[in-house]
C-alpha cells in the first residue's frame, strides 16, 4: 500500500534530480500568494459592507494600499533570498542577527501561519466549489479534510513530482484569470458596455450606516488588515531556496518577482472589476440583502465576476470556478513545502523532534508533511471550514515574521557596511538596507493594525498558539541539551561487572525456549537459570514435570503470581537478584515469535512487549530478544539460498555472471 501511494524510494544521491526549475517552482511556491486574491478582495468587501454600499467606493484605495505593501515586501524578500540562501528564511535571518529568542519567535509564528494557510485555503476552496455544487457547500468540513488528505499523499511522493502535478492547474488559473479580467475590463472600460452582476439588483442594508471619524477609520483599517491576507506565501520562497536549481538564490528571486507581479495584478483587477459591475457582497446575506430570493446562496466574488463576464458562455464560468477551487487547494501546497523545510531546520537546531529533520523514501520531509496535515485538519474541524472565522486568526504570524525578518536584515546590512570598503558594494548595501527599512516600517504598521482590528475577533487564538509552540520548542531544546550534558560530561570509570547473571523467561518447553537457552549458554554467563510465572497451577505443574523429564540441565524456578500477573513478578524477581548482587549484570532473554502478517502480531508477543518496556527502566539489567521465525514469516519473505553465508564457496552465483563459481567449473 505504501509503495502504491508513494512510489519506489529514491536514493539519497538523487536529491539533485528533485530540484525545481523556475517553471515548476512558480506553481509550487507561488500558488498561495496568487490564490489569496480569491478570498482577500472579498474579505475587503465583506468588512466594508458593514457601513453600506457607499463604503465600496473605498475598496480600490484599500486594494492599492495592500498592493503597495506587497510590492515593498517582495522587494525586501529578494534581499533576504540573496543574503541567506540556505533555506532558513526568516528564522535564520532573525536568529543570526537578533538572537535565538527572536529566531524562535519567528519559527513559532511561521509554523502556526503555515497551518492556518492550509486551513484557510482549503476552506476557501470548499466555498468556491460550493458555489457551483450545493452538496459541497452542505459538507464543507468533510470536503476540506478529504482535500488535505489528498494533498498530503501527493506531497509525500516528493517535491518535484508534486510540483509537476500542480503546474497545469496553477497555470490554468493564471491564464483563466488574465482572460477573465482582461476581457471584463476591456468590455467595461474600452467598449463601454454596461455589465451588471446579478447581485447588483439587491439592496444592501448596512449593519451600521452611522460610522464617522475614528469609527470609520477603524473600519477601513480592518478592511485593509483583511486584505493583507494577500501577502501570505511570500515568505515561503525564502524558506524554500534549497529546493531551487542552481543558481538557487537568483532563481528564487526571479520566482518571487513573478509571484508579486501576478498577485498585484489579480488583486487590483478583481477589486476594480467587482466595483465596476456593481457586485453586492454581504457579511450576512439573509439579513443585509433586500430583494434577494428566498434561500439565496451567495456566491464568491470571483464566481460572480465570471458569471457576469462570461454571461451566455457557461463553460467560461465553470472553468473559472473550477480552476479557482483548484488553485485554492493547491495554495495549501505552499505550506506543505515551507512547513517541512522550516521544521527540518528547527529540528536540526534541536528545537523540534529530530524525526522532522529526516527525509522520507521520496526525499521529502515526510514527518513534517504529516504533522502539518494533522494540525490543519484540527483547525478545519474546529472552525467548521468557515473562511471568515479562520481568517481572523490568519496573517498575524506572517507579519510577526515580516517585522523581525526586516529588522534582522537592517542589522545584517549595517554589520556588512562596517567591513566593506568597495564603493560599488557599499552603494548596493545602502540600497538594500533602505529597501528593508521601508519594508520594516510598512509591515510593522500592518502588524499594529492587524492586532488592533482582529485581536478580539480571534487573532488572540493565533497568538496563544504561537506562544504555546514557542514554549514547547524551548522545552524540547532544554531536554536535548540536558541529555547531551548527561551523556558527555560523565566519565566512564571502566569498571567491569563482577559477574553476569542470565535469566531465560519460559512459558513452555518448545523450540523457541530451547533456542533462547542455547543462546544464553553461548554468552558464557556466570549464572544461568530459567524462570516461569505461575498463573495457572495445572499448566505450571505440567511444565515442571516436562522440564524434569527433559535433558535440559538449566534449573527452572517457579515465580508465584497470586494475582495472575506476569510482568510484576518478573520485575520483582529481577530486582531481588540485583539487590542481592548489586555489582552483577542481569541479562534477561525473552523468546519472541517472528510472524509474517500484521494481524498475527496482535496474537503474539504482547507479554514480551510489556516486559521489555518495563525491564528497560531497571538499572544494571540488559534485555535480549531471541527470535523464532514462524512459517508465515518464512513464506512472506522466502530465503534465497544463494544469499546465505558461504554461498560463494558452495558455487552459488547470485549475479548470473559466473564470477562466484569455482575455477574448475568456470574452466
Amino acid at each position: 500500500m505504501k509503495r502504491l501511494l508513494l512510489g519506489r524510494p529514491f536514493r539519497s544521491d538523487t536529491l539533485g534530480h528533485t530540484l525545481l526549475p523556475k517553471r515548476i517552482a512558480l506553481p509550487v511556491f507561488a500558488s498561495d500568494a496568487m490564490s489569496s486574491v480569491a478570498y482577500a478582495p472579498e474579505e475587503i468587501f465583506l468588512v466594508l459592507s458593514i457601513a453600506g454600499i457607499s463604503a465600496y467606493a473605498y475598496s480600490p484605495w484599500v486594494g492599492l494600499a495592500v498592493a503597495a505593501v506587497m510590492f515593498v515586501v517582495v522587494a525586501s524578500y529578494r534581499q533576504n533570498v540573496h543574503a541567506y540562501p540556505s533555506g532558513g528564511g526568516d528564522y535564520e535571518v532573525a536568529t543570526v542577527n537578533l538572537g535565538p529568542n527572536a529566531g524562535l519567535t519567528v519559527g513559532s509564528a511561521l509554523l502556526v501561519d503555515y497551518v492556518l494557510t492550509v486551513a484557510v485555503s482549503i476552506s476557501a476552496a470548499a466555498s468556491n466549489i460550493g458555489s457551483a455544487i450545493p452538496f459541497v457547500a452542505e459538507h464543507k468540513v468533510l470536503f476540506a479534510v478529504a482535500a488535505i488528505a489528498l494533498l498530503t499523499a501527493v506531497n509525500l511522493r516528493g517535491i518535484r513530482e508534486s510540483g509537476t502535478a500542480f503546474a497545469i492547474p496553477t497555470y490554468a488559473f493564471i491564464g483563466g484569470m488574465l482572460i477573465m479580467l482582461g476581457w471584463g475590463l476591456t468590455r467595461t472600460y474600452v467598449f463601454g458596455e454596461d455589465l451588471r452582476a446579478p447581485s447588483s439588483e439587491f439592496q444592501l442594508v448596512a449593519e451600521d450606516s452611522h460610522l464617522y471619524g475614528i469609527a470609520f477609520a477603524f473600519l477601513i483599517a480592518r478592511a485593509f488588515s483583511s486584505g493583507c491576507a494577500a501577502l501570505t506565501g511570500v515568505e515561503a520562497i525564502s524558506n524554500g531556496v534549497p529546493a531551487f536549481r542552481k543558481p538557487k538564490s537568483r532563481n528564487a528571486a526571479t520566482t518571487l518577482l513573478m509571484l508579486g507581479a501576478l498577485a498585484i495584478v489579480f488583486l487590483m483587477g478583481i477589486i476594480v472589476l467587482a466595483q465596476k459591475i456593481g457586485i453586492v457582497y454581504a457579511h450576512d446575506p439573509a439579513a443585509q440583502l433586500v430583494g434577494a430570493p428566498e434561500n439565496y446562496q451567495q456566491k464568491t466574488l470571483i464566481t460572480q465576476i465570471a458569471e457576469t463576464v462570461f454571461a451566455g458562455f457557461s463553460p467560461g464560468f465553470y472553468f473559472i470556478a473550477g480552476v479557482t477551487a483548484l488553485i485554492l487547494v493547491l495554495a495549501a501546497n505552499t505550506a506543505f513545502n515551507g512547513f517541512p523545510v522550516l521544521g527540518s531546520v528547527l529540528a536540526q537546531d534541536r528545537y523540534l523532534p529530530r524525526q522532522l529533520h529526516t527525509r522520507g523514501d521520496r526525499l521529502a520531509f515526510s514527518n513534517g508533511i504529516l504533522s502539518l496535515s494533522l494540525a490543519a485538519m484540527a483547525f478545519v474541524v474546529a472552525f467548521g471550514a468557515e473562511v471568515t472565522a479562520l481568517i481572523q486568526l490568519y496573517i498575524v504570524g506572517v507579519f510577526v515574521s515580516f517585522v523581525l525578518s526586516q529588522t534582522g536584515m537592517i542589522r545584517h546590512w549595517t554589520r556588512a557596511l562596517g567591513d566593506e570598503r568597495d564603493p560599488t558594494a557599499r552603494r548596493r548595501m545602502h540600497r538594500s538596507r533602505l529597501i528593508n527599512a521601508t519594508g520594516l516600517a510598512m509591515t510593522a504598521t500592518v502588524l499594529v493594525i492587524v492586532l488592533l482590528t482582529k485581536f478580539a475577533a480571534g487573532a488572540w487564538i493565533a497568538i496563544v498558539a504561537m506562544v504555546s509552540v514557542f514554549v514547547v520548542m524551548k522545552l524540547i531544546r532544554r531536554h536535548y541539551d540536558n541529555v547531551a550534558r548527561e551523556l558527555e560530561n560523565q566519565e566512564w570509570d571502566g569498571v567491569l561487572p563482577s559477574r553476569t547473571h542470565s535469566i531465560v523467561l519460559v512459558s513452555k518447553l518448545h523450540m523457541p525456549t530451547l533456542r533462547a537457552l542455547a543462546y544464553a549458554r553461548a554468552t558464557r554467563p556466570d549464572t544461568l537459570e530459567a524462570i516461569t510465572v505461575n498463573v495457572d497451577d495445572a499448566d505450571t505443574r505440567a511444565l515442571v514435570r516436562q522440564w524434569e523429564e527433559s535433558d535440559v540441565r538449566v534449573p527452572l524456578k517457579v515465580v508465584e503470581s497470586p494475582y495472575r500477573e506476569i510482568t510484576r513478578p518478573v520485575l520483582d524477581y529481577v530486582k531481588r537478584v540485583r539487590r542481592n548482587s548489586p555489582r552483577d549484570v542481569v541479562t534477561v532473554f525473552i523468546p519472541e515469535y517472528v510472524v509474517g502478517h500484521w494481524w498475527e502480531q496482535l496474537l503474539h508477543n504482547q507479554s514480551a512487549l510489556r516486559l521489555k518496556s518495563r525491564l528497560l527502566f531497571q538499572p544494571g539489567v540488559m534485555v535480549t530478544s531471541v527470535p523464532w521465525q514462524l512459517q508465515s514469516s518464512r513464506e512472506s519473505k522466502p530465503l534465497d539460498p544463494r544469499s546465505t553465508p558461504g554461498a560463494s564457496r558452495r558455487g552459488f552465483d547470485p549475479s548470473g555472471t559466473g564470477r562466484n563459481r569455482p575455477d574448475e567449473e568456470r574452466r
